[in-house]
């Protein structure tokens, strides 16, 4: 199966959601400098907020005043990535941000949470050539997600809904809802 002709770059069609390769030079240097200021980042002092806070404005696309992310934190590109205000980050957050990642204000995120927006083709021929694809994650506002929480690519979870420790979340979340276990399913309205 061949993917069709397509005079945009690799990034323009990364961030359209469209079939990409992922190998591309320029893709590759966006990603060199967010592992760079990621280093930065994840190497800091415990008592280094400030200096956090301007590695964390340089790598991500907005950070909301009074949001906090603890290291260590991985991403992709982290361009893609948008944190409301007086957002809580623990430890090991994962955000693979090949297309955007939209968090809303006062969320609050578990140790070990993955947000992953990227897709691989099911046709092996289009994986063995390096051809990806992404969906975004929009995560609302005042969300709570428990520890080891995962979210898949394309889902959007609804305003003041919390994501019970270790579900995976595979499709949407509507507002207001507890939501657990694998894949996650609604057990309570709040």
């Amino acid at each position: 199966m061949g993917v069709p002709e397509d005079r945009r770059t690799q990034r323009d069609r990364m961030v359209a959601g469209d079939l990409y390769i992922a190998d591309d030079p320029e893709l590759a240097a966006m990603s060199l400098r967010a592992r760079r200021l990621q280093d930065r980042f994840n190497s800091s002092s415990a008592d280094a907020s400030d200096e956090r806070r301007e590695i964390l404005v340089a790598l991500l696309g907005a950070i909301g005043a009074a949001s906090d992310i603890r290291p260590p934190f991985y991403c992709d590109y982290g361009s893609h990535i948008e944190i409301g205000e007086r957002v809580f980050a623990s430890f090991g957050l994962v955000a693979l941000d090949v297309v955007s990642i939209k968090i809303g204000d006062d969320v609050q995120i578990g140790p070990n949470v993955q947000l992953l927006t990227p897709t691989h083709p099911v046709d092996p021929e289009l994986r063995r050539a390096k051809w990806e694809a992404a969906e975004p994650i929009v995560i609302g506002d005042n969300v709570w997600l428990g520890g080891g929480a995962i979210v898949l690519a394309g889902v959007t979870i609804g305003d003041n809904s919390v994501v019970g420790a270790g579900a995976v979340v595979t499709a949407d979340i509507p507002p207001n809802v507890v939501v657990v276990g694998t894949p996650a399913r609604v057990v309570r309205t709040l």
